[in-house]
């Protein structure tokens, strides 16, 4: 890998390291320093920051340093965990916005063929679309999983902001994208077109005040994820720093590291990116916080079972229900307790959807098609399809 265009972390920084806790996470992460490079080899999961602001509707120029993130990290202790993790430093700006994306991209790219995971810190969230290009030739069709206040789809047709950057994943070629899901939108920052539009592309998005009732609906949908994103601004201002505080509404500490965990355990998620992130003097909480997220999923990540593959009888249960006119196909993992269901395997003409056919589910999806209805994830994946 090439380390040319990925700033070390502070010498600052490492030097506190060495008078911390013999057992803290810093003492075991591989680091690139002024020193040295980190050897990636067995590693599983590599962090790096990106301090891209500049397509941020709200930009005012303004530069800022993870330090903060890391020290609070690097702070914490890890968990029973059999994982090799390495922190990569921050990635230095391009020139333009666009080569910033480009270097986004072949970071990501080579992680991914590495068989590791990237965790990004990230400046604007439209750095996601550049997460998300680096899959053009790493899989046929990937699915989106945002948590956000809003949507972030925008206009595609004016240039890409950290609002508007779903827009040109859509429809942009190479078409790529299978589903694409809203975790904690509140309606209130979303216009009725875009609802409505989510609604016609049969996109899945879950309001934060359902998800507050019940954190679990979400596990599904983040188990289907190859690529999760996150939005700071969904998180409340009561949990966050000065400039951090956007909403009175949003998810609290205790949720949002909940879905992170979710990511984490999700066999299929393959990149993990927070993003939004406003340092400010008082960024204790703030970047706590981030360290937090990142710790429960590294520690959801550690916690994966190979429990979809379904080939040995005698690791699940299955149970088909008739519903109207459909046969409802269920599997239930007897090593995990996770449900899902078949999904019509078509020969598709317009996608290049072509290896997935099971759709994550919950038990409740079973009990409501005993009941006679339909789950609603099972018809949009029907409709996409």
């Amino acid at each position: 890998m090439d380390f040319s265009l990925l700033s070390p972390v502070s010498d600052r920084l490492f030097d506190s390291i060495k008078l911390s806790h013999f057992q803290s996470l810093g003492r075991k992460l591989k680091l690139h320093t002024s020193q040295s490079l980190p050897d990636l080899e067995d590693v599983n999961i590599a962090i790096f920051g990106v301090l891209e602001t500049r397509n941020a509707t709200d930009d005012i120029g303004e530069t800022f340093q993870l330090d903060e993130v890391r020290k609070s990290l690097y702070s914490l202790f890890p968990g029973n965990w059999s994982v090799n993790i390495a922190d990569l430093g921050d990635l230095k700006n391009g020139a333009s916005v666009n080569d910033t994306y480009f270097a986004v991209t072949q970071l990501i790219k080579s992680l991914l063929e590495q068989k590791i995971i990237p965790i990004i810190i990230g400046g604007s969230q439209d750095l996601t679309y550049a997460n998300y290009r680096a899959y053009d030739t790493i899989r046929p069709m990937i699915n989106i999983v945002n948590i956000d206040k809003s949507f972030d789809l925008g206009d595609s047709s004016k240039p890409i902001t950290n609002s508007s950057y779903i827009g040109k994943v859509i429809l942009e070629k190479p078409y790529n994208l299978f589903n694409y899901t809203t975790l904690g939108y509140q309606t209130y920052f979303n216009a009725q077109e875009e609802i409505d539009l989510m609604e016609k592309l049969y996109f899945e998005y879950y309001r934060l005040g359902n998800i507050n009732k019940n954190i679990k609906t979400v596990e599904p949908a983040l188990r289907d994820a190859d690529l999760v994103t996150i939005d700071l601004k969904s998180v409340k201002s009561s949990e966050v720093s000065i400039k951090q505080k956007y909403s009175p509404n949003g998810f609290d500490g205790k949720e949002i590291c909940a879905i992170a965990r979710y990511a984490g355990i999700s066999n299929r998620v393959s990149s993990f990116g927070i993003y939004e992130y406003n340092p400010s003097p008082d960024d204790e909480a703030t970047s706590m916080l981030i360290a937090q997220m990142i710790w429960y999923f590294i520690e959801g990540y550690c916690c994966r079972q190979q429990d979809d593959q379904f080939q040995n009888t005698d690791d699940f249960n299955k149970y088909t229900v008739l519903v109207e006119d459909q046969e409802l196909v269920f599997y239930k993992s007897l090593k995990t307790g996770r449900w899902w269901i078949e999904t019509p395997f078509l020969a598709f003409t317009n996608t290049k959807q072509k290896k997935y056919s099971l759709l994550a589910c919950m038990h409740e999806d079973y009990e409501q098609a005993t009941k006679g209805i339909i789950p609603e994830r099972w018809y949009k994946a029907c409709k996409k399809n």
